[in-house]
């Protein structure tokens, strides 16, 4: 891969600080942003919907994911109906089951029923994903998010589980599969080269972009030279 202008997947920025969010809203090979409590946290918000219809309004034009973070169904809903009223290219992000592992997917299939576009997240599992397909209804374009690079973490192997999610999920109209939880740039490559339909990456990933294709012999002298000029910086002797 050496132009990413080639590659067919979309392309989305995972992440909740606003200076990376905006620096990638003007990159045209981003074409939408994610985000969840968890990275809202790490990147110090402190008013979850200030923080959300305030990136709304600055990217209009980018679908972006927000989550519901509360756990029983009936308040999962009211946020869910809350959220998706602050703009046409917000999405709601549902995780697959609350944490008592209650399936959530019935809550999905009355939202989509409702015209909520809906990311369900948190998926590890070709059950799940079988399971939300076979059970989430009609309705207007939805995410199935599933979280290729935890599976690396564990030592599994990506690739199959996420070539037949996506056999999967393109018997659903309107549903499209997300790798998540992207561990390294090459991921991007692989993911696209599987036909996934989207990949979310944090943000210094998409900085990466631009060097895909380098000359690494170049790249290898330049690692030499860092390394030497660290050394010498450090005044190591023997």
């Amino acid at each position: 891969m050496s132009d990413p202008n080639n590659l067919k997947i979309k392309i989305f920025l995972d992440g909740a600080n606003e200076e990376d969010m905006l620096s990638a809203y003007g990159n045209p090979l981003v074409k939408g942003f994610t985000t969840n409590p968890s990275l809202m946290r790490k990147a110090g918000v402190e008013d979850y919907e200030v923080f959300a219809r305030g990136m709304v309004a600055k990217m209009p034009d980018r679908s972006i994911s927000f989550e519901v973070f509360a756990d029983d169904p009936a308040e999962m809903e009211r946020q869910a109906m809350k959220i998706t009223t602050w703009g046409e290219n917000v999405y709601v992000k549902i995780p697959i089951t609350n944490t008592k592992a209650e399936s959530t997917v019935p809550l999905v299939k009355k939202l989509r029923g409702e015209g909520v576009k809906i990311n369900i997240t948190a998926m590890m599992t070709v059950d799940q994903v079988r399971g939300l397909i076979d059970g989430m209804g009609d309705g207007p374009s939805s995410y199935v998010s599933v979280f290729a690079g935890r599976l690396g973490d564990r030592g599994w192997d990506p690739i199959p589980m996420m070539t037949e999610c996506l056999e999967i999920t393109n018997q659903r109209d309107g549903a499209e599969l997300l790798w998540a939880s992207t561990r390294q740039a090459y991921n991007i490559v692989e993911a696209d080269r599987m036909g996934c339909h989207i990949i979310t990456v944090p943000g210094a990933m998409i900085k990466q972009l631009s060097h895909f294709g380098a000359d690494m012999t170049a790249h290898s002298l330049d690692t030499v030279q860092a390394f030497y000029d660290d050394a010498t910086a450090s005044g190591f002797d023997l």
